[in-house]
């Protein structure tokens, strides 16, 4: 797996948008993907373009979709909380989604079953912490309206 040519561009490639830069004096290291997402705008849109190339490759090796919704589901966390001015930034500096997808890749190759069961499990998880949050969201409007009508 390791000599294999595609693996080999795409470990470069997100090597490059997420380690290629090491902050001097520390140990951390930082890519293109977060340098990118400092231009306001289309900073994050073009990082989020660049992943996406390796979810692509990923669709052409036949990844199952349960691996591929969860590559997605790393690039849609980083681009997301990434617009978010400063927080949004060091998350993209820490989360290193690239780097993940294809080290998501490496594993479905060595271990196919385990790694689209681990998948299925996050992606059905995060799902279900959506589900859960967007009800507590409604629960708290509800509630919210309840209190504003009995304040009348």
């Amino acid at each position: 797996m390791n000599n294999d040519p595609v693996i080999k561009k795409l470990d470069k490639l997100a090597w490059l948008l997420d380690n290629s830069i090491k902050i001097p004096g520390t140990s951390w290291k930082i890519g293109l993907d977060g340098i990118l997402g400092l231009i306001p705008g289309i900073g994050d849109l073009a990082a989020g373009s660049l992943s996406t190339y390796i979810l692509y490759q990923a669709v052409k090796m036949k990844v199952p979709k349960a691996v591929l919704a969860r590559m997605t589901l790393n690039i849609l966390l980083e681009s997301v909380i990434g617009v978010i001015p400063v927080l949004g930034d060091l998350f993209d500096f820490m989360f290193k989604a690239n780097q993940r997808n294809v080290d998501l890749m490496r594993k479905y190759v060595l271990n196919p079953k385990d790694t689209t069961q681990r998948s299925t499990i996050a992606v059905v998880g995060v799902i279900a912490a959506l589900f859960i949050v967007m009800g507590l969201m409604v629960w708290g409007m509800f509630a919210l309206v309840v209190a504003v009508i009995n304040a009348l």
